[in-house]
């Protein structure tokens, strides 16, 4: 008798399912990180005797996939496509739960609980996997034509597309002419980047920020300090200056040097011909 009414309700799950009942109390998202292993869990609040429990994945094409049962007759039971993939947590006719283990892309979608009870039917719950993913978001600075400015870049990649924000600690700097692009990758995740031009006078060691966001996971944050370098083209020009200054006057120097000599020598060889003609007219007088 117990057999023929397993039988049954196994048949009329597959034809004729049932819709879903607020009796199971579930999650209706769960959210999960690319590569995390994710816990689905499903409680019937209501006394029931429950002769299975099912737990599928909804397909597209519309025809479900079983991934495991359980019940007292045969214990737990997973399918063998997904044995490894799929292992029961709390195994029970009450309150059941499951863990996919590392989920991908292809793990996405809703999952239904269902409890196989006589002589009330399948009473089903529905839970929805959302993944997503984010990485670390890559910062970068680059000097530009103004002495006072800077140029500053981030960029996040995630699943779904992330927020990306600049940000500066010191009160004395500020962003100007923000943008932002998006480009969707072939494996699904987007890649966000906002570039601004940062104004302001800054002393060694100022730095700036960028923060990721994605739904409701924890931000991702990284800084990166501004190049001394921008500090020295603040006095660029006086120490340019100087140094043209400083470099003409050795070249004048250098060159001053035997152009005296020469004018030395030539004085000394006119004077020395002024002797010889003073002297021979000298001699004609005498």
């Amino acid at each position: 008798m117990v057999n023929r009414a397993v039988l049954y309700f196994l048949f009329i799950v597959e034809v004729f399912p049932k819709g879903l009942t607020s009796v199971i109390q579930t999650q209706q998202t769960v959210m999960a990180a690319v590569g995390e292993d994710v816990h689905l869990s499903c409680q019937l609040m209501e006394s029931k005797d429950v002769l299975q429990v099912t737990w599928q994945k909804l397909s597209p094409e519309g025809k479900n996939k079983n991934l495991a049962t359980y019940s007292k007759r045969f214990g737990q039971t997973v399918n063998p496509g997904f044995q490894g993939k799929v292992e029961f947590k709390d195994a029970g006719l009450q309150n059941c739960s499951i863990v996919i283990r590392k989920v991908m892309e292809q793990d996405e979608g809703c999952y239904l609980c269902l409890f196989h009870t006589y002589p009330d039917g399948s009473l089903t719950g529905r839970t929805c996997l959302q993944l997503y993913e984010l990485h670390e978001p890559i910062l970068q600075i680059r000097e530009s034509n103004s002495t006072e400015e800077t140029v500053v870049s981030c960029s996040a990649t995630g699943r779904p597309a992330p927020t990306v924000t600049l940000n500066v600690p010191q009160q004395d700097l500020y962003f100007s002419h923000n943008s932002t692009v998006s480009v969707t990758n072939t494996n699904g995740t987007v890649t966000v980047t906002t570039t601004a031009v940062l104004s302001g006078s800054h002393e060694n060691g100022a730095q700036v920020g960028c923060a990721a966001r994605l739904l409701s996971v924890p931000e991702i944050q990284v800084f990166k300090t501004i190049p001394a370098v921008k500090l020295f083209s603040v006095l660029g020009s006086t120490v340019i200056v100087v140094f043209v200054v400083l470099a003409c006057g050795c070249v004048a120097a250098v060159i001053a040097v035997p152009l005296k000599r020469k004018y030395n020598n030539s004085l000394s060889h006119r004077d020395s011909e002024m002797n010889e003609m003073n002297q021979s007219n000298n001699y004609r007088h005498l």
